[in-house]
């Protein structure tokens, strides 16, 4: 195992421990959670096995390539994915895929392949912040710096998602303000950017009141923030049926295959997994477990972040473990009915393609971060944390 990591899987080894129990877990959870969709379809879920495990080994690869490039590489790349998200995000509106009144998806020519652009923006803008904010780390912020550089690239990433997908907008709207505290903004600046984003976002509301088509997804926002917690068992099928998974799995683990919730449980795989989860393997190894894995996830990247002599690479591995275990905590928070229903999917363990890819490129990025920390040659003496950039440079 040690020649393994020496030779091959550089940089920390607990997030490589991680993400293979995340791995793990998700193609057991996935092939007992949708195995019904196999027998409705031909008769047989082995495909099914197959094309998962085909995913979750595509995804390793994307977090291994990426683990193997310096980090510096992505500082230096995302500005220019920036304007590429962006400008996909807007492709998506136009001319993507719509599935119940939500452009989210776009097909890649020739290729047979759709992805959710906003994957794609959750590592790049965060990876941008990164960038941003490791270069002001020893200068004060101007209110023009904090408005060219801040609030209208996060603006226009989160306000393209918006129209399609509110949770995710506002949920890395979020992840963005943790990442710029951490990044010592002012406060004064934060509160002005979450002013002026509430503000912007009343006045679409108001718009949408005046013209519905604005924003088509506007009723199912206030039905499902209306409906949670309410008595209407029609509304609240989902999270009803997720609460009877959670209550037959109990403490102790049933065991794989025994889930039963996957027959009248909509959305076992994905949106709903974690409540599965538990009910397959138990309050305790299935739900805190799997709690405790995303929270070493985040602990091992505040680890990294502080001995990191880069601001950049530092403030990278926060900010995507951040967001990942954000978005976590908000499927288990759904699971477990604190929320309402958001249609986020649990990192690495939700059955999704492209978003599992993406995901992995997220702990890629931080596993290179890594590799600077503890794979650096002996004779390196630890230096204090430098910018990447002098004052005067753009971002």
């Amino acid at each position: 195992m040690n020649h393994l990591f020496e030779q091959h899987l550089k940089g920390d080894r607990t997030i490589w421990v991680v993400a293979l129990l995340l791995g793990v877990t998700s193609l057991l959870a996935v092939y007992s959670a949708s195995s019904w969709m196999g027998w409705r379809h031909d008769g047989g879920t082995f495909r099914i096995l197959v094309k998962h495990g085909l995913m979750l080994a595509a995804g390793g690869g994307i977090m291994y390539a990426a683990s193997k490039l310096r980090f510096t590489v992505y500082s230096k790349l995302s500005q220019l994915l920036l304007g590429v998200t962006v400008a996909l995000l807007v492709l998506t509106l136009l001319v993507g895929s719509n599935v119940n009144g939500a452009s989210r998806w776009l097909a890649i020519p020739g290729l047979g392949i759709t992805f959710q652009t906003s994957d794609l923006a959750r590592v790049v803008i965060l990876v941008y912040l990164a960038r941003v904010l490791g270069r002001h780390r020893e200068t004060p912020w101007t209110f023009r710096e904090v408005i060219l550089q801040l609030i209208l690239p996060v603006g226009a990433v989160c306000g393209f998602i918006l129209p399609a997908n509110f949770s995710t907008a506002a949920l890395l709207f979020a992840t963005c303000m943790v990442l710029m505290f951490i990044g010592h903004v002012p406060m004064r600046h934060l509160l002005s950017i979450i002013g002026i984003a509430a503000g912007a976002f009343a006045l679409l509301l108001l718009l949408a009141k005046a013209n519905p088509e604005l924003l088509p997804r506007l009723q199912t926002w206030e039905s499902r923030l209306s409906n949670h917690g309410g008595e209407d068992r029609d509304a609240n099928y989902q999270v009803n049926k997720a609460k009877i998974a959670i209550v037959h799995g109990g403490f102790l683990p049933n065991g794989p295959g025994t889930g039963t919730s996957r027959n009248f449980m909509p959305h076992p795989e994905s949106d709903m997994i974690y409540a599965f989860i538990i009910e397959e393997y138990g309050s305790v190894i299935g739900g805190l477990g799997l709690l405790l894995l995303y929270l070493i996830l985040l602990s091992r990247a505040v680890r990294i972040a502080n001995r990191c002599e880069k601001e950049f690479g530092a403030l990278a591995a926060v900010g995507l473990a951040l967001g990942l275990v954000m978005q976590a905590l908000v499927n288990m928070a759904v699971g477990v009915n604190l929320l309402p229903v958001t249609g986020q999917p649990l990192p690495l363990v939700s059955m999704g393609g492209t978003s599992m890819w993406f995901t992995c490129l997220s702990i890629g990025i931080i596993l290179s971060v890594s590799r600077s920390v503890y794979d650096a040659p002996p004779s390196d003496a630890p230096k204090p944390r430098t910018t990447e950039a002098p004052r005067h440079a753009t971002a």
